[in-house]
């Protein structure tokens, strides 16, 4: 990341709030689909928690899942969030609306392939290469634009945040099975005295006070 030097900027990244997808345990990638009830509530919950952070800049992905999470956020800080499809999930493809049932029975091969390295060659599907390709510089966008020693919440998704963070931290990517996905409306905490500095993880699925919906993991 070549962010400009600087003291002390952070990066508040927050993943979105459950939906009935996410109840389900169906891939979702690209598809618009929106909070559930349960969601609403935990981005109602986590959003004035969000804002004691004190962001000075709110980002999101532009789908409705993470824009629905930003607007609360938007409501307890008087930040408008800034859309940026760069900051969606990994596109899934063919396995969008799929649970791993119905994977395992119309892609038996690509299955097996993701139980082994969690990757799949599918249509439509990206890789992790394709995804840190477009994330990488959105998150240099928010943190070159951050004053020394600002904070800037990003509400994004639970797997391209998990590679994004392993690649900012300079881990290797292997190591995604050792690092748990957020939990919805969970939050990671990075921070950076500047680019010679690198990145430093201060937080790793913090949660506001309540309790998260095990299903929506």
């Amino acid at each position: 990341m070549s962010a400009d030097g600087g003291s002390g900027r952070r990066l508040v990244l927050l993943r979105h709030g459950r939906t009935a997808w996410n109840a389900t345990g169906r891939a979702q990638g690209h598809a618009d689909v929106e909070l559930d009830d349960t969601g609403h509530a935990q981005a109602s919950a986590a959003a004035p928690w969000v804002a004691g952070f004190d962001p000075v800049a709110l980002w999101s992905s532009d789908l409705a899942r993470a824009r629905q999470t930003a607007a609360y956020v938007e409501k307890e800080t008087g930040l408008e969030a800034r859309l940026d499809p760069r900051l969606r999930e990994f596109d899934v493809g063919a396995r969008t609306g799929m649970t791993m049932a119905e994977f395992a029975a119309d892609h038996p091969d690509e299955h097996a392939a993701w139980v082994r390295e969690r990757r799949a060659e599918l249509p439509g599907a990206e890789d992790t290469t394709e995804v840190l390709a477009r994330t990488l510089p959105a998150y240099d966008d928010v943190v070159t634009a951050l004053p020394p020693a600002g904070t800037a919440v990003v509400v994004t998704h639970g797997a391209a945040l998990k590679v994004t963070v392993l690649d900012l931290l300079g881990w290797p990517q292997h190591h995604t099975q050792q690092l748990r996905g957020l939990d919805n409306c969970a939050v990671a905490i990075l921070e950076t005295d500047g680019p010679a500095a690198g990145w430093q993880l201060l937080a790793w699925n913090l949660r506001p006070d309540f309790v998260p919906d095990e299903a929506g993991r």
